[in-house]
């Protein structure tokens, strides 16, 4: 077997060796069955993210087949090349962008995909190079500097999307990304008419929020966009209703997918119908989570139930303790369930840190100890993208399981 800490480039995310071909070949590689084929197999002492690539294509068919519009992916969720190259593979075209890195990325795995670049705040030099090195024909704003700044650099193009975004007082979601972007309802209205003004495809965009817990969010916003549209007196060519769809973690009470979509779709017809606006999506979490999971392995127990992870809130357990929210857990000895009696853990990450602790207890085996693991659900979106290598330790590496976590 290979040496588990061999070198595998410089990916921010990287691709752990495939299980060998039977016989020990290495033409013809092939995914893990499982976290226990893992476990047998690599005995790794390091965190390991487990892609199950079936259940990302799930995702994207849910989406696909139950959202009223254009679906594209926020790259910010999940940017690991393995993840992307998936989504292509499967038919996505779309590409919510936040940055050079994120255009580069995408550029290099799809290149003929179509960038969003979402993200109203952005410098000169990112706005030309997005522009000019990669083809990039739209653009958010959510005030009227960064509009002036994007004509003075590209100029006058009837090809460029200027996507006006916008938010609403409407308190339904874990993570109120109103409170840094959007602009006003009367705001907006001044951005479209400019935007239109200076030669550029006028539309608008929005995002309720990080796990938004109702589907009436997406119809208020769809509502203040129709009344935006009318008051500006520009009939605008696209709709984004961003991502927020939201994933039910194990402390999460959340409406299914269709409602969302129903919601939307009901929406959008009441107020765009026979228009030519086109309807997009850009979900990120709700796309990815489901499709990886996390496996940690217990460094160390004691005997006040508390245990020490090999990764933490400084590798891929940050969403815990930022949003509090709690993660699925299965635990495995030699690759084999564990069972028997349970009982709440404390939980500390491997960093010499006393803040390196999840925020509330774990429910685990009580026979757990140094040397088990701990495989952790609906891990695919901010969790290795958000990573540190605080105090040396690293959560980055990705191998392909043919059943997940969720099967």
């Amino acid at each position: 077997m290979a040496s588990q800490i061999e070198k595998f480039g410089d990916e921010k995310a990287k691709v752990l060796p495939f299980r060998p071909a039977a016989g020990g070949s290495r033409s013809g590689p092939r995914p893990y069955q499982d976290v226990a084929d893992i476990i047998y197999t690599l005995n790794p002492d390091f965190p390991v993210y487990c892609f199950n690539r079936r259940q990302l294509e799930l995702q994207m068919n849910r989406f696909g087949t139950g959202f009223p519009g254009e679906v594209a992916y926020a790259v910010k969720a999940n940017p690991t090349p393995l993840v992307i190259t998936a989504l292509a593979a499967h038919g996505m075209r779309i590409f919510d962008v936040a940055s050079l890195d994120e255009i580069e990325l995408v550029r290099d795995v799809a290149p003929q995909a179509t960038l969003l670049y979402d993200n109203p705040v952005k410098s000169r030099a990112e706005i030309g190079r997005a522009y000019a090195e990669f083809g990039v024909r739209s653009f958010a704003v959510d005030d009227e500097a960064e509009l002036h700044k994007i004509n003075a650099v590209i100029g006058a193009d009837a090809n460029v999307q200027i996507s006006v975004r916008f938010k609403l007082d409407v308190p339904s979601a874990v993570l109120d990304l109103g409170t840094k972007f959007g602009a006003t309802e009367r705001a907006a209205v001044q951005l479209l008419r400019k935007a239109a003004g200076m030669g550029y495809q006028p539309a608008l965009t929005f995002h309720p929020g990080s796990q938004c817990t109702s589907p009436a969010s997406y119809t208020r916003y769809i509502e203040a966009a129709a009344r935006i549209s009318a008051d500006a007196g520009i009939e605008i060519g696209m709709l984004n209703v961003g991502g927020g769809f939201p994933v039910p973690y194990a402390n999460a009470v959340t409406p299914a997918l269709a409602e969302y979509f129903r919601a939307v779709g009901q929406a959008f017809r009441r107020h765009f119908n026979g228009g030519r606006c086109r309807l997009l999506c850009e979900p990120g979490r709700a796309l990815v989570a489901p499709a990886v999971s996390l496996l940690c392995r217990v460094k160390h127990r004691r005997s006040d139930h508390t245990i020490f992870l090999n990764d933490g809130i400084y590798g891929g357990l940050l969403e815990q303790f930022m949003f509090k929210v709690e993660m699925p857990i299965r635990v495995y000895r030699d690759g084999f369930h564990l069972g028997g009696p349970s009982a709440d853990f404390s939980a500390f990450g491997p960093t010499c840190d006393s803040t390196d602790r999840l925020p509330f207890a774990l429910h685990l085996p009580d026979a757990i100890d140094e040397g088990d693991w701990i495989e952790f659900g609906l891990m695919g979106a901010y969790a290795s993208a958000t990573s540190t290598h605080f105090n040396g330790y690293s959560s980055e590496h990705y191998v392909e399981v043919l059943n997940g976590f969720q099967e």
